[in-house]
């Protein structure tokens, strides 16, 4: 895949193209028309960033029509059985994102469509009232953040994950957050309050504490500054706050991997974890033009330690090792992380949440029960 150099601050986008999805019949490749306009301006002639058109595009927001909020899973490797992703597609923009491809599924590309088309779902309060109320239901945390941010910058307008938490609340059910914005600031009454119920745990991740770097990789994501920050205040309103330092990706920012967790250890973030890049499907090309733009002098050298950690290919679907690698680079990054975290005192783990306290509150117009 070619694609013209195109500035991260001109752009405010981590893709660099936009593909068509693996299951369209028809594929489309850009093509200069004569007049130059897939090459590069010199700087200065049309904007300060250096970099002309293409413009970034601007965000579009549909309405998700899914039938249910909650989602269920039966992976072996991960610590819940249920999510609620309030978006599809993410406005952050991270060019490593592993959710890319769950675009393609909705007829738009993983590249600049996963960032720019986002589907959202209004009535999820409502729908997850609903859910709860189901007889038969059984309360275990729900995780809200595990493939798209509930934080990214469309919440602002939509509030959907503060609604959410009020449904959360009024039950007494257990949620577990991922984050990489600092909008978590924003619930901190909601959070604080949960938190002294043994309901809630947050996890903000920390790709990179070099503000360049981040603006690149996560160009719409809060800067790594406001999110320790975030964790800061979180601890100081006794919320349980992890730091996952996450993606690390080989020969670009694993060598920050200690420096993360002390100044998440030093912000005051009690549990701390680490995830290996993943690189599935269409993230791989993706990711492969963002460094010949960004790293054009390490490209190769970074997907060479991938591969040796991915036993061989960019990207490993195995559970149990999808989310740490295999081979001697692998093990090595473990023990580090091992390490410093134990010299920092950051377990892997947080309290268990507390589910004896479920209990669906009542409707307006529901009859009291009798005393």
């Amino acid at each position: 895949m070619t694609v013209p150099p195109v500035s991260a601050g001109a752009a405010r986008r981590g893709a660099l193209s936009n593909s068509d999805g693996r299951f369209e019949p028809v594929s489309h490749a850009p093509a200069d028309d004569g007049w130059g306009t897939l090459a590069p301006v010199a700087p200065g002639d049309d904007d300060r960033d250096g970099w002309g058109p293409p413009p970034s595009p601007a965000t579009r927001v549909e309405v998700d029509r899914s039938r249910t909020v909650i989602s269920r899973n039966t992976s072996p490797d991960i610590p819940f059985d249920r999510s609620i992703n309030l978006y599809r597609g993410c406005e952050h923009g991270c060019v490593y994102c592993y959710a890319r491809p769950t675009h393609a599924w909705l007829g738009l590309s993983p590249g600049l469509d996963f960032e720019t088309r986002l589907f959202l779902k209004p009535d999820a309060a409502a729908q997850l009232d609903a859910e709860l109320r189901q007889p038969g239901y059984r309360p275990a945390p729900i995780a809200i953040g595990t493939n798209t941010d509930p934080y990214q910058p469309v919440e602002r307008t939509h509030g959907l994950m503060r609604q959410v938490l009020g449904v959360l609340s009024a039950f007494h059910h257990p949620v577990t957050i991922t984050t990489k914005s600092a909008m978590v600031e924003r619930d901190l009454d909601l959070l604080a309050d949960l938190a002294r119920r043994r309901l809630v745990r947050v996890a903000l991740s920390i790709t990179t504490l070099d503000r360049d770097l981040a603006r690149t990789l996560e160009p719409r994501a809060s800067p790594p500054a406001a999110r320790l920050r975030a964790v800061r205040r979180l601890a100081d309103a006794d919320v349980p706050v992890a730091v996952m330092a996450a993606p690390m990706i080989p020969a670009l920012n694993d060598h920050e991997l200690e420096r993360i967790l002390a100044a998440a250890a030093d912000a005051g973030a009690r549990q701390a974890d680490y995830i290996l890049v993943r690189l599935p499907r269409e993230v791989d090309g993706l990711f492969r033009d963002w460094l010949a733009a960004h790293v054009p002098d390490r490209a190769d050298r970074v997907m060479n330690r991938i591969a040796a950690m991915r036993d061989g290919r960019p990207s490993s679907g195995r559970f149990h090792a999808r989310m740490r690698g295999t081979g001697p680079e692998a093990e090595l990054l473990a023990r580090r992380f091992a390490v410093a975290a134990r010299r920092l005192g950051l377990t892997r783990r947080g309290d268990d949440l507390d589910t004896t306290r479920f209990a669906p509150p009542p409707r307006p117009g529901d009859q009291l029960a009798l005393l």
